[in-house]
């Protein structure tokens, strides 16, 4: 795509990654434009898209809930055994001086993510079923652009193997089935970005709202 200044700011777009303008133009399915100053993609329709980004999310909010109560590792010293759950950790420091770090650890784990997913749900799951979209799914749409810098599952999961590298010289360390969880829904999440063309939603939610 080249840079285009005169046009109606209806017929631009802006890189997300230098905002440099560019004319908008027709992109095949399958394909992707690319900004030419900093390589950002700007476009990627892909057939199916809504469909497949509900799906992801569907199956992330079942994985957020069993990686949030379900045992996310145990711990085995000293002939003293214990589980421990998301759940638990978060229960664990919700009084006194950390109550800061429960709620932190409960908002960007937990509520943010899953308030994320169902504001993708709310703005695609219509569409994917071939109807006009809800009526607040522009507001929906905006606040999951705007939680995502915030919805930290994948830092958490990072944390936690570096914790348990340390923590494995002083006990048995088993890992739960939420662990795994966790790390499926890392993945979801992942693929769930990847399908996602912000510019085709933002386009389909203008062209078929009702």
């Amino acid at each position: 795509m080249e840079p285009d200044d005169p046009d109606p700011l209806s017929a631009l777009i802006a890189c997300p990654g230098c905002d440099a303008l560019y004319r908008v133009v027709d992109v095949p399915d399958n394909a992707r434009a690319r900004c030419n100053r900093c390589g950002a993609i700007l476009i990627t329709p892909r057939p199916g898209a809504f469909a497949r980004i509900t799906a992801l999310s569907l199956a992330a909010v079942i994985l957020m809930v069993a990686a949030v109560f379900f045992p996310f590792l145990a711990l085995d010293a000293a002939g003293l055994h214990n589980f421990a759950s998301v759940f638990d950790a978060v229960r664990a420091f919700s009084s006194g001086l950390m109550l800061p770090l429960s709620v932190a650890v409960a908002g960007l784990i937990v509520l943010i993510p899953l308030a994320r997913l169902a504001a993708i749900l709310y703005t695609l799951a219509p569409m994917a079923l071939g109807r006009a979209p809800l009526v607040h799914a522009r507001a929906a749409f905006r606040l999951a652009e705007a939680l995502k810098p915030w919805s930290m599952a994948e830092v958490f999961i990072v944390g936690v193997a570096v914790a348990l590298i340390k923590v494995s010289g002083l006990a048995t360390v088993s890992l739960g089935p939420a662990f795994w969880a966790f790390v499926g829904l890392v993945l979801v999440t992942v693929l769930q970005d990847n399908f996602m063309c912000r510019y085709s939603i933002w386009k389909s939610l203008e062209n078929r709202a009702p």
